[in-house]
């Protein structure tokens, strides 16, 4: 995270120096974007055509339930196991993940046909990181041992179609008419450490796979405004599950809202706060292949509440040989969580990108 944000400032100095053309007003500026966590935040003109690459990497950690942390040992001594099966499934969860890292990779483009409608597509790419601590036998709190899995490959692919529905001199809207194709795993495997010290290779649980398994509707409008340096912004969007996969399960639908606010430092650069509210309910259904001793292979504990307070930096040349390039990093930090546990906390998300439209 460190080297991240040390390369945005070398890129800030750089876009800074970078000369702005007299024409600016005519030419987009840093300013024009959401920061770069935001999906689907602007249409563009008719024949216009813009690349984007995002990296996104989400750390987690410490297990809570509800809203309040709750030790490993405590989940391996008190949780009651969903599968347990003396004495080949212990009566509670004797594994208990203790740090999770996903890193998303996603490429994007987009093209306008006309002024007020605007397609898009993303393709993804996950690498997945769990750590784990085993505890020994049927009961106690005595450590066994630790073990990570790891899951990678493509993720689901996002298409949609941005609608105009007005533009104004200061307001515009838009809607976002979507939808998410399965063209991730739902099968992926690796190996654990048991409580009782094997170590086979099964189904990895439900967050450790690379997509959902099911066509998913993702409805959303987007309002923007802007006046002088400032521009802002809100969205709502929902990822609707249309049915099971084929092992058996939906996961449970998204209703996320954010809110930004942006100031435009110079035409090449701009400074963002945003704010992030995002709802998921709990999975529908099981796959029978998911029935470790440990809190991720559970259906009932999974999703929950989450708000996130977040900031940001865009950068984008006007003239020489990057104009037109935009650069942009956003932080987010959670301020509340309410979860659907025991089940890991989020406790920081980073994304930075590129775009260029031609």
């Amino acid at each position: 995270m460190t080297r991240t944000l040390f390369t945005a400032a070398a890129l800030a100095a750089l876009f800074a120096t970078a000369p702005a053309r007299a024409d600016h007003e005519d030419r987009a500026e840093a300013k024009d974007h959401a920061p770069i966590g935001v999906m689907g935040d602007h249409r563009h003109k008719k024949g216009e055509f813009m690349l984007s690459y995002r990296f996104m990497r989400m750390r987690m950690g410490e297990s809570l339930i509800g809203t309040d942390a709750v030790p490993a040992a405590t989940i391996a001594t008190t949780v009651p196991n969903r599968f347990a099966n003396p004495p080949m499934s212990p009566p509670t969860l004797r594994v208990v993940p203790t740090d999770m890292a996903m890193d998303m990779h996603m490429v994007g483009a987009m093209w306008a046909p006309t002024d007020r409608v605007t397609l898009m597509a993303m393709g993804t790419v996950l690498a997945n990181t769990m750590d784990h601590v085993t505890f020994q036998g049927p009961a106690g709190a005595t450590p066994l041992g630790q073990f990570t899995t790891e899951t990678s490959g493509f993720g689901d692919t996002k298409i949609a179609a941005l609608i105009g529905l007005f533009d104004g001199r200061v307001h515009s809207a838009h809607l976002n008419a979507g939808f998410s194709v399965p063209t991730g795993s739902i099968t992926e495997e690796d190996d654990v450490l048991t409580p009782m010290g094997t170590r086979p290779t099964i189904r990895t649980p439900y967050p450790m796979q690379l997509g959902s398994g099911t066509w998913d509707l993702e409805p959303g409008i987007t309002y923007l405004g802007e006046q002088g340096p400032v521009a802002w912004g809100a969205q709502y969007r929902a990822t609707l599950r249309t049915g099971e996969n084929d092992e058996g399960y939906a996961l449970g639908d998204i209703h996320q809202t954010t809110a930004w606010a942006s100031y435009g430092l110079s035409p090449s650069s701009s400074v963002s706060a945003r704010v992030a509210a995002r709802t998921q309910g709990r999975i529908d259904g099981i796959d029978p292949q998911i029935t470790a001793p440990v809190q991720t292979a559970n259906p009932d504990f999974q999703g929950g509440e989450r708000i996130e307070l977040g900031a940001g930096l865009n950068l984008m040349a006007q003239s020489g040989p990057l104009s037109g390039h935009r650069v942009s990093v956003e932080a987010l930090l959670p301020v509340y969580q309410d979860l659907n546990g025991p089940q890991m906390r989020t406790d920081w998300t980073l994304t930075v990108g590129w775009q260029k439209a031609f």
